[in-house]
């Protein structure tokens, strides 16, 4: 027997879909909801975690900054006494260098010319004085510049005055002043012991001192009578 269904099973049908689909889209809507919190917690986790390591940075460049401060003061403070020391060494050396040319001055001036100024301005010296002629102006720069203390002199000026003076001629000299090279055994260009630039004392010289000569021995006829008696 045949049996047919005249009830609106497609009505049925329908609603049941309709129910199933709304029961997806629910599902759905809460998943992305689910996922949005989760992706909301976990970005705000990666913001908290970089504001941190953004905080340590920031306290590390600040010490960083501290230090570099620091740094930069000692270089200063450094270059100060490096500047300091290359002072008190340049006086040191050159400490000696005044007693010398003083003596050089007497040495290579003319009997016939006198100074009547001197100045020094760093590695050069100015002469001011008179003379009785042009060469003995001549004369005293050839002695100057055959000096180990003095180099090259100038000519800056010459004149006569015409003064009933026995020395009518003015001149003046620039000078360069230098140091007499050193040769191995540490003696200058004179012969002389070079100076020690710590102590400003002569160098000891290397050469060993002779030995005494040993007494001589007596006659062979003084002993023969010392053992008679």
């Amino acid at each position: 027997m045949t049996r047919i269904n005249l009830l609106p099973w497609r009505a049925e049908r329908r609603k049941q879909r309709e129910r199933e689909f709304f029961m997806q889209l629910g599902a759905a809507f809460v998943a992305g909801v689910l996922f949005v919190l989760l992706w909301s917690f976990w970005m705000g986790m990666r913001i908290d975690n970089q504001n941190e390591r953004n905080a340590y940075l920031q306290n590390e460049i600040k010490q960083v900054d501290v230090k570099i401060t620091k740094i930069n003061e000692l270089d200063r403070v450094r270059s100060q006494l490096l500047a300091r020391k290359q002072i008190i060494e340049q006086l040191q050396a050159n400490r000696s260098q005044m007693v010398h040319l003083f003596d050089e001055l007497v040495k290579t001036i003319p009997s016939s010319a006198r100074l009547s100024e001197l100045k020094q301005n760093g590695q050069s010296m100015v002469l001011n004085g008179v003379a009785q002629s042009n060469a003995s102006v001549a004369e005293y720069m050839r002695n100057i510049e055959d000096s180990p203390w003095m180099g090259h002199a100038d000519l800056s000026k010459t004149e006569n005055t015409h003064a009933s003076t026995r020395m009518p001629y003015s001149f003046g000299l620039t000078v360069a002043l230098n140091r007499p090279k050193q040769d191995e055994d540490g003696k200058d260009k004179a012969g002389k012991a070079a100076p020690d630039t710590k102590t400003g004392a002569p160098a000891v010289s290397a050469t060993p001192a002779k030995p005494a000569a040993a007494p001589a021995a007596a006659p062979a006829h003084d002993v023969a009578k010392g053992g008679a008696k």
